[in-house]
């Protein structure tokens, strides 16, 4: 009685979209919790350096903080780093970050 049972309930015949649809919630889920939010977040970093301007205070990628000089047209940019006023010319997208001046300083 049993056996029957359960033979009867796996050969009822499934609709295969019902199969996909877990597959489909997942690839949803990190759309808009992984691809989305890297998406703005791109956009908004080629924002930040289209916008970049002499006199910028800005942190590179990898650490050093400076002012910017001169943006040259070959994508470049040549920072002024302190405490000896000493100028580097990195590329425009090593720029992560614009620093701001803190308000209680």
């Amino acid at each position: 009685m049993v056996l029957s049972f359960f033979l009867l309930q796996s050969s009822s015949p499934s609709n295969p979209i019902l199969g996909f649809l877990p597959l489909i919630l997942i690839f949803g889920i990190f759309y808009f919790l992984l691809f989305l939010p890297m998406q703005r977040q791109k956009k908004q970093q080629q924002k930040m350096l289209s916008e970049l301007k002499n006199g910028d205070m800005v942190t590179t990628s990898g650490g050093i903080v400076g002012s910017i000089v001169s943006i040259n047209a070959d994508d470049t940019v040549i920072l002024r780093v302190k405490p000896d006023n000493i100028k580097l010319q990195v590329a425009r997208s090593a720029v992560s970050a614009l620093v701001t001046p803190e308000s209680g300083k």
